[in-house]
């Protein structure tokens, strides 16, 4: 058999796969027979009874039980989902809105204070179930710090264009971009208007889609799981008042880890720079001392010096 395999090219290991297993093709993309597969009439039939006129409002999930209670099946509804599928059939009805598909935001990078700013308002629980206080925030991507803030009794446009109106004014810096939510008071013709002549370039996150605006929900969760954050605040008053306090705490007091555990003043002012060094040159000490007690390197302190806001993901 050996000589007989070599004279026509094949291995002995294939002659005895034959004859155990038979001679089917079992190569990729040889024809095979799928004994679950629907023939042509078979789904030619399936295709006809789901397209029927009482079916033209249901779903393949609603149309086998239909079918079941009148005593027949022809296929899952998996099976009708892939066949409808296959022949253009799963079009949006048309009552429904059909789908859009929004692309990421574009990445804003900031390399210093006020090039990037975002902002948000969050609600503030008062003693009257049902009645909010409003907060309005402005960050800066670079350094976290809180630029700029106010509390109103309600969400307006007006409010929104003074509290940027204010400070631009006190700061006397222009971003170049600011990035918000797509909630009414981000775009309200005021403060639109008022951005547009100052030349600021304008992102918005995709609706309801917080991870598009991920630093201010970070500084909102903060906020609330502050210790000593109120149940409730019992007047505007109260609600600004504790608010001014947080962000001076926030500010000047935070250890941001977002910051590598510096404050957002440290790092506006580019103290953070020789912070980190003198920690990591105490770590090297240490390891020096002792490395039998260190597995790995020391822990990686070195300063960041742009921040990414919606940075594209990395391909898989």
């Amino acid at each position: 058999m050996k000589d007989a395999c070599a004279l026509v090219g094949i291995s002995r290991r294939t002659v005895q796969r034959w004859r155990t297993v038979g001679l089917g093709d079992r190569r990729k993309g040889a024809v095979k027979r799928i004994p679950r597969q629907l023939s042509t009439e078979e789904r030619e039939a399936l295709y006809r009874r789901a397209t029927e006129q009482r079916f033209q409002d249901m779903t393949p999930a609603e149309i086998v039980p239909t079918l079941l209670d009148e005593c027949i099946y022809l296929a899952s509804e998996r099976t009708l989902y892939r066949l409808l599928k296959a022949r253009a059939a799963l079009a949006p009805r048309q009552e429904s809105r059909t789908p859009v598909s929004r692309p990421r935001p574009p990445a804003l990078v900031a390399t210093g204070p006020n090039q990037v700013w975002t902002w948000d308002i969050t609600w503030l629980r008062t003693d009257v179930k049902g009645l909010f206080k409003f907060a309005y925030v402005i960050e800066d991507l670079f350094d976290r710090s809180i630029v700029g803030w106010t509390v109103h009794d309600r969400e307006d446009p007006e409010y929104a264009k003074e509290l940027f109106e204010r400070v631009i004014r006190d700061l006397g810096v222009v971003p170049q971009f600011v990035h918000a939510d797509n909630g009414g008071p981000m775009k309200g013709v005021a403060l639109v208007a008022l951005l547009y002549r100052l030349g600021v370039g304008l992102s918005y996150s995709r609706p309801r889609v917080s991870d598009d605006n991920p630093f201010i929900e970070a500084f909102f969760r903060t906020l609330k799981y502050r210790v000593g954050y109120p149940r409730c605040f019992t007047s505007l008053e109260h609600a600004r008042t504790w608010f001014s306090d947080f962000v001076a705490w926030y500010n000047c007091e935070h250890k941001h880890s977002g910051l590598q555990y510096v404050t957002p003043v440290q790092r506006r002012r580019g103290q953070d720079i020789a912070i980190l060094a003198k920690r990591s040159a105490v770590l090297t000490a240490a390891r020096e001392r002792n490395p039998e007690r260190w597995s790995r390197s020391i822990r990686n302190l070195t300063h960041q010096p742009t921040v990414i806001l919606n940075k594209a993901k990395r391909a898989a």
